[in-house]
């Protein structure tokens, strides 16, 4: 008698909570807290698969030619790849925040060390540099390893694969931003994934990325993704970007040109140990590049 007696009390307290629930805690289900911010209906994006470009994105490189890029006939086109050759590239377009995708290998047969091994990099808006390097096994300062914020910041964790096999780099920037007098009012911040493995979080750039000299800012626009050439023969595959929209209450960085006196500069890495690399021919800030 005393078991059905507790179980009726179980009972009818479950019953009284649900009650309270519906009757005097009906703010809990019935009503949502609104923020009052006019949010636009999110558009549809079909994404890509195996890493291609979703519906949206701006393909930079498919394989079949670098119309996109200044000083694209410049590079060897060869099975729907691309190899650096004898300059550095950049498009003709100019971005500022952006999802970038680039796919990139080093040589399969290794010559040199250090930063003279499989060097490349992807500058974003022409100045700030997430380096490509052979990290396999390849000692050089952390700064300048593989998906480092060039003398900067290196990686959490070195997510290199071997010599010859393709790799990723997903980059996500915030491109800063400069009030009316060309003062800084937020710096860039970008985020990298290697090979899928967060490699960047969000990481506050200091300014553009000089070898030779500490990091600063000067006021610019929008401004050019630029792949380097290095005197290594790096190759590029499936790059495409995608502009991001601004949340509310952030201005737009002005689509102007980028200073000529900033855009980061063809090869300073004094580092190099490659006896045999192609010189570059058009240096104009010999402190910037690496």
């Amino acid at each position: 008698m005393a078991r059905t007696h507790h179980r009726a009390i179980r009972s009818c307290w479950g019953w009284m909570v649900i009650g309270l629930v519906f009757a005097g805690g009906s703010q809990a289900f019935g009503q949502r807290w609104i923020s009052g911010i006019p949010w636009s209906e999110p558009p549809i994006v079909q994404p890509g698969d195996n890493f291609g470009p979703p519906s949206d994105a701006i393909v930079l490189f498919d394989g079949d030619n670098l119309d996109a890029w200044e000083g694209g006939d410049q590079w060897e086109l060869k099975d729907g790849y691309a190899i650096a050759r004898k300059r550095t590239i950049q498009t003709k377009q100019h971005f500022g925040d952006v999802q970038l995708h680039v796919e990139f290998a080093s040589p399969s047969e290794v010559r040199g060390r250090g930063q003279g091994r499989g060097n490349s990099g992807v500058f974003l808006m022409g100045r700030y540099e997430v380096q490509i390097l052979d990290s396999w096994e390849n000692e050089t300062y952390f700064e300048g390893q593989a998906a480092s914020i060039y003398n900067q910041a290196p990686p959490l964790v070195n997510a290199s694969r071997p010599p010859g096999q393709w790799q990723t780099l997903q980059i996500l920037f915030t491109a800063p931003r400069f009030d009316e007098d060309g003062e800084l009012e937020s710096p860039a911040y970008v985020t990298v994934l290697h090979n899928g493995v967060l490699v960047q979080y969000n990481w506050e750039i200091q300014g553009v990325t000089y070898f030779n000299r500490p990091p600063d800012y000067q006021a610019h626009g929008k401004g050019p993704i630029r792949l380097q050439h290095h005197g290594d023969p790096v190759k590029f595959r499936n790059i495409w970007v995608r502009e991001i929209a601004l949340t509310p209450g952030v201005e737009a960085a002005e689509d102007a040109e980028p200073e000529a006196a900033e855009p980061a500069a063809e090869d300073a890495d004094q580092e190099s140990d490659r006896e045999d690399a192609e010189p570059e021919v058009e240096s104009d800030n010999e402190d910037t590049e690496n």
